[in-house]
């Protein structure tokens, strides 16, 4: 079993950034895809990004305002956001999987899933 334990999260202004760190434990290997996923208020989870093998994948709403990256040796990956807007206020998921993290939003079962971790960016 894999635990993912985010951190990061909190309260800020429109236009700021924050940082989200996610690491990993357990039976990870290192040949896991990591990445992120937010569900906002009323809202179904939603993709954001992620790293498989090298390959990055942003949502069309993200891009040019976050950035993923890995440390491996520390089993951890990170969120940069900036330039945050409300609309992106949500509950922020870390996730690792074997196969492509996106699948992961048709079936989370195809992974492991951390506690979520909350963004709020105010007007």
């Amino acid at each position: 079993q894999v635990q993912l334990v985010e951190s990061g999260g909190g309260l800020v202004q429109a236009g700021g950034s924050l940082r989200l760190s996610c690491a990993a434990s357990g039976r990870f290997l290192s040949s896991y895809g990591m990445g992120w996923f937010r569900r906002a208020p009323g809202k179904e989870r939603e993709f954001v990004a992620a790293m498989n093998r090298g390959d990055i994948d942003y949502a069309d709403s993200v891009k040019g305002r976050f950035t993923i990256s890995r440390d491996s040796a520390k089993n951890t990956v990170y969120l940069q956001m900036n330039s945050l807007k409300p609309e992106d206020t949500a509950v922020y998921y870390c996730a690792a999987s074997g196969g492509l993290i996106r699948y992961m939003l048709r079936d989370p079962r195809l992974g492991s899933w951390g506690q979520g971790t909350q963004v709020t960016v105010s007007p």
